[in-house]
């Protein structure tokens, strides 16, 4: 997966559509049209959290139902054209969009956390918004005896996510109206504009003490405990519970 996103673009898109259309070529001779449409379709949208930004996750996800509609390789009905929309909707949620993207969290960003956020063994930690899981292989890296759950509204990501990480709690969830307050640690890689609403939910739910660590984006107004350089350039900004506001 790291891998993927290393790869200068257009080249995630390119070997998505190759495998689209190889599958096609494969499928169908051997299942009905719509089999070898869908099935094609579903490995594009999966393939698209290659994308490193909206734009081209959904280059990546519609290149094959586009490229298959101007060549005409396939006699469907006009209801079936809306099948690869359903898939891009079902990995990509429209209540999801406002938040973050599928980015990744490198395996090694959080590798200094324990130094500056220490958690007791049986301390319970959330990654809210788990995406494919990579938060939380990092996570593990990082605190290897904690518990770990993960939420996910995506239940395709969410699957995807369960198989990768069978040792985490993994459920289909609304991060904003999942309860915090049981959680020791809430790790989070969202969008800027979504940081004020997370240092809110975490002052109301999230008790004295417990740690709330966001990659990349700082909570807004706040002094964080600490802030840690990962590497690649990215911040871990480490907040313990009351926030506190920034002096003026």
């Amino acid at each position: 997966m790291g891998m993927m996103l290393r790869l200068p673009w257009p080249l995630p898109a390119l070997l998505a559509w190759a495998a689209a259309w190889f599958l096609f070529m494969v499928l169908q001779p051997l299942v009905a049209p719509l089999w070898a449409l869908l099935l094609p379709c579903l490995l594009g949208t999966v393939a698209s959290v290659w994308g490193a930004s909206w734009w081209r996750r959904g280059l990546i996800a519609a290149g094959f139902p586009l490229s298959l509609a101007l060549v005409g390789g396939v006699a469907l009905p006009a209801w079936a054209w809306l099948v690869p929309l359903a898939l891009l909707l079902l990995v990509y949620p429209l209540n999801a969009w406002r938040d973050a993207p599928v980015f990744p969290t490198p395996r090694h960003a959080l590798k200094a956390l324990p130094a500056q956020a220490p958690l007791a063994p049986a301390a319970r930690v959330l990654d809210a918004g788990c995406g494919l899981g990579d938060g939380l292989l990092a996570l593990r890296a990082a605190y290897p005896q904690v518990a770990l759950d993960g939420i996910e509204w995506s239940w395709p990501l969410r699957v995807a996510c369960a198989l990768r990480c069978p040792w985490a709690r993994v459920r289909r969830a609304d991060m904003w109206k999942t309860d915090w307050s049981g959680y020791q640690m809430v790790y989070l890689f969202q969008r800027p504009e979504s940081m004020a609403r997370a240092a809110a939910k975490a002052q109301a739910e999230m008790a004295p003490g417990t740690w709330l660590v966001s990659l990349e984006f700082a909570l807004p107004g706040v002094l964080p405990h600490a802030q840690l350089r990962a590497p690649g350039g990215r911040v871990v900004w480490i907040y313990r519970l009351p926030l506190r506001g920034q002096s003026k």
